[in-house]
Formats: structure tokens, sequence, C-alpha cells
């Protein structure tokens, strides 16, 4: 039906950058938010960043000033730009779409399955 498929995930010392990339396909009639939580073993996953379709966006404070969400309407694409990488940034990061709705009149909630990124010290 949906698929969300990360991308851009891997190894970095502190202080250099990564860029996520999420693309979503499958039936899609309309995605209004798109958003980046990530995840370490031992703690809750916790929300990351969130845009909507609109451009409207919220970070956790934690990243506010060094991550930047961004996304292609056109493409059903988010992108999770993260700039002055800390070694506690080091976690699974999960696309998240709360609600798709789909050409035959569904709207489901919809995660990736994660991609690994490792920020050494």
């Amino acid at each position: 039906q949906v698929q969300l498929v990360e991308s851009g995930g891997g190894l970095v010392q502190a202080g250099g950058s990564l860029r996520l990339s999420c693309v979503a396909s499958g039936s899609i009639y309309s995605i209004v938010h798109m958003g980046w939580y990530r995840q370490v073993p031992g703690k809750q996953r916790e929300l990351v960043a969130i845009i909507s379709s609109g451009g409207i966006t919220t970070y956790a404070d934690s990243v506010k000033g060094r991550f930047t969400i961004s996304r292609d309407n056109a493409k059903n694409t988010v992108y999770l730009q993260m700039n002055s990488l800390k070694p506690e940034d080091t976690a699974v990061y999960y696309c998240h779409v709360p609600r798709v709705a789909t050409t035959d009149g569904r709207a489901m909630e919809y995660w990736g399955k994660g991609t690994l990124v490792t920020v050494s010290s």
C-alpha cells in the first residue's frame, strides 16, 4: 500500500554532518505531516523533527540549531540535514508519517524500518 524507505545513515565523526532521506511511495493521495524520530537501546523513541506540507516545522530542543528538516511534496520525500553531530545523536532514525491518505480512501500511520546513525567521539 504505502512504503517509507530511509537512506543516508552511516558512521560520522563528532562535528560532522549527514543527510537522511525518506521516500514515501505507493498509492498516495496526500500526506500532511512527515517527520523523523530516533531511538537508542533502553530509551523510548523520541521526536526529532516534523514538517507539514506547508513547511511548518517542529524540532526537539536537543537538535535545534543543528538539524534542519525539509521536504519535497511533489516527490513525497522528507529530508533531515544533521550538522554538528554529537555522540549522543547516535540512534536508529525512523521516518514517520502519522497519516497517509491513500487513493482507495484509507488513512493510516506508517513507519520506516529505520537507518542507523553512529557518531564517534
